[in-house]
């Protein structure tokens, strides 16, 4: 006799019920114990329901842990977009807050900064109220201004008194360039004629596009010490897009134009119309069909290198079924670079390039030779090459 729906149904709702209650298993209990085939379609029903419940349980534990870190999220990220508690560092201090830059560390400080624009920061601002920036609730990272003009840290000792305050900071090690991105430098205070009788724990440091330099601040030993920003580089501030500022004295600043590098001009390429076999000190590669810069002579087989710099050269052989083996090499001032080998055993032939790059001074010499076996070519078949170009110039 079978079981109607409205039954099964009510089975279900039971065992449900009587798993919900003691959080245990559901015994399933069938009044016709003669319906095998049914009992076991109840029971892979029930382990369905219970498999969909303890995924429910699990989904819902992820719900919350995931309530749980947004929520840790919006109680955190004003923090974080908030570079600076004006208030903290007072009047003259603004918040410059610019589109990011998708960067590895996942923004660009030179785009995002807080600029302090306080004029008693300055190396000609004697102490009336003094200033301690261990009180400073810093945050982020900051561009110097003085009178709304660019301005950057000292990299001397400046005396005591100065910059708002009786110990003044000034920065240890240089500003960095560029190509070194976000460096760590040291930071000293002069006191009782010691330049560096405190040393507050460094900081970081970016050169930006433009000639300025943004400072991750950080609160210093002890009071009162206070940054201070260098007046004599506020020429940096009106060098052009290709200048430098740079000083030989580090008082006086000056713009200066930069060392821009030197396109590579000096590209060749020729091919050896013919076989060669056996020994070859130096391959004469008389088919010349590119040659700028004239730094390859045909008649020699030599290039020259015309100007310091790095170089990529490439060359081949053809190994015919000789069964010989076939060595090319690569010389650079007399010494074997690199090689190209080939070894063929069946009746066929193989080709092989390689490549190499380097650096080479002014007036390095570089040319092929074939130390052994035999290279097949003519002249309808560019398969003995050797050719090369300026990657860029080195000074």
């Amino acid at each position: 006799m079978g079981v109607s729906s409205i039954q099964l149904l009510s089975v279900l709702l039971v065992c449900a019920t009587n798993a919900k209650q003691t959080e245990g298993s559901c015994a399933l209990k069938m009044q016709r114990n003669e319906d095998q085939a049914l009992r076991e379609q109840l029971t892979f029903i029930y382990k369905e329901v219970e498999g969909l419940r303890n995924d429910q349980n699990l989904m819902k534990q992820k719900q919350e842990d995931m309530m749980q870190a947004v929520s840790h999220c919006t109680e955190i990220q004003p923090q974080a977009e908030k570079e600076v508690n004006v208030t903290s560092l007072g009047k003259g201090s603004t918040s410059t807050l610019e589109e990011e830059d998708d960067t590895d560390e996942g923004f660009d400080p030179c785009k995002k900064y807080s600029s302090l624009n306080q004029n008693w920061r300055a190396t000609n601002y004697s102490t009336k109220n003094v200033a301690c920036d261990r009180n400073t609730q810093w945050n982020g990272w900051y561009r110097l201004f003085y009178r709304g003009r660019s301005i950057q840290m000292p990299e001397l000792c400046v005396k005591t008194e100065s910059c708002g305050t009786h110990s003044p900071l000034w920065l240890s090690g240089g500003h960095p360039r560029k190509r070194d991105g976000i460096v760590t430098r040291k930071v000293c205070g002069n006191w009782n004629g010691n330049c560096c009788a405190f040393k507050s724990p460094p900081i970081q440091v970016k050169a930006c596009q433009g000639n300025y330099y943004v400072y991750k601040f950080v609160k210093p030993p002890a009071c009162h010490l206070a940054y201070c920003a260098d007046v004599n580089t506020l020429i940096c501030g009106k060098c052009k897009k290709y200048e430098i500022c740079t000083s030989k004295d580090k008082i006086k600043w000056f713009c200066k134009k930069s060392k821009r590098r030197v396109k590579a001009n000096v590209h060749f390429f020729a091919a050896y119309p013919g076989s060669l076999s056996g020994k070859v000190n130096r391959i004469q590669y008389r088919k010349v069909y590119v040659n700028v810069g004239g730094a390859y002579s045909s008649r020699t087989g030599v290039f020259t290198a015309p100007v310091t710099g790095v170089y990529q050269f490439f060359f081949s052989s053809q190994a015919d079924s000789s069964g010989l083996i076939t060595n090319l090499w690569l010389v650079v001032n007399g010494y074997w670079a690199a090689v190209s080998h080939t070894h063929v055993g069946v009746s066929n032939t193989v080709g092989n390039l390689s490549t190499y790059m380097t650096t080479l001074r002014k007036g390095a010499l570089v040319y092929v030779t074939q130390s052994c076996g035999k290279s097949w070519a003519d002249s309808a078949f560019n398969s003995i090459v050797f050719g090369g170009s300026l990657l860029f110039v080195q000074r």
